[in-house]
């Protein structure tokens, strides 16, 4: 399968994008940006948030805008509070990824903590199902809007919350595509492999990183999927080697 994803331009589009202070969410905003969309930062950080902030200023794209937020704590009004906020400074949104992310703990389950357990399915499911719920009347005013979700197969010893928040996610994101495959909103994922992020560090840090790839070099299929214009596909689960040769 290939795609001319170097001709994908955003202009005009506004996309928000969580986990957007580091790592992978950080490089889909800066490629975001270079291609003309309004990116909406959010995340748990202000400082980090700001240096993404500061990097797409200084580069001439669009001015982006910061959305602080905690996904471990934060409610249904607090998502319904941000999807207001974009109706109301943006008229639209065209573009959601869903790619923030929290490893927890490694731990047998056994012995894992169920408070633990509680806060990892938070931040990895119960939150992207809040914010794409709050956020899906604000994706139907966009004439072509997309959903993506960073996916990452995880269902083997050791991965707890984590890898059963993951394998929910896409369960999620395929219900989801099911139910709105007649409206203007396409929903897939994207499983990037190993990446050189913090979590991965956390999750295997003997783990020699130069092997891996770098956020920059997995952040264009998630551009390809956020640009609305997927050739109708939508609860597909993509990986690095559909896009390659693109």
């Amino acid at each position: 399968m290939k795609h001319n994803i170097d001709q994908i331009t955003l202009n005009n589009k506004t996309i928000l994008i969580t986990g957007a202070g580091d790592g992978i969410g950080k490089a889909v905003s800066l490629e975001c940006a270079k291609r003309g969309a309004t990116v909406i930062l959010l995340g748990k950080t202000i400082k980090k948030l700001e240096q993404v902030y500061d990097e797409i200023k200084a580069s001439g794209a669009p001015e982006a805008a910061i959305y602080p937020m905690d996904l471990a704590g934060a409610s249904a009004d607090d998502y319904t509070n941000l999807s207001d906020t974009i109706d109301k400074e943006f008229g639209k949104l065209d573009g959601l990824l869903n790619n923030a992310g929290w490893l927890g703990a490694s731990t047998p389950i056994e012995h894992y903590d169920s408070e633990l357990w509680q806060k990892v399915l938070q931040v990895n499911l119960t939150a992207p199902f809040l914010l794409t719920r709050a956020c899906l009347p604000v994706l139907k005013k966009s004439v072509s809007a997309s959903i993506v979700f960073t996916a990452d197969k995880k269902q083997s010893a050791f991965w707890g919350a984590y890898g059963a928040a993951k394998s929910g996610l896409v369960t999620f994101m395929q219900i989801l595509a099911e139910e709105l495959a007649s409206t203007n909103i396409c929903v897939n994922a994207f499983d990037p492999g190993p990446v050189r992020t913090n979590l991965r560090t956390r999750a295997f840090p003997a783990e020699d990183v130069s092997t891996l790839k770098k956020p920059g070099d997995v952040s264009k299929p998630f551009v390809y999927l956020l640009n609305g214009d997927c050739d109708s596909l939508t609860g597909k689960i993509f990986t690095l080697e559909d896009f390659e040769n693109s």
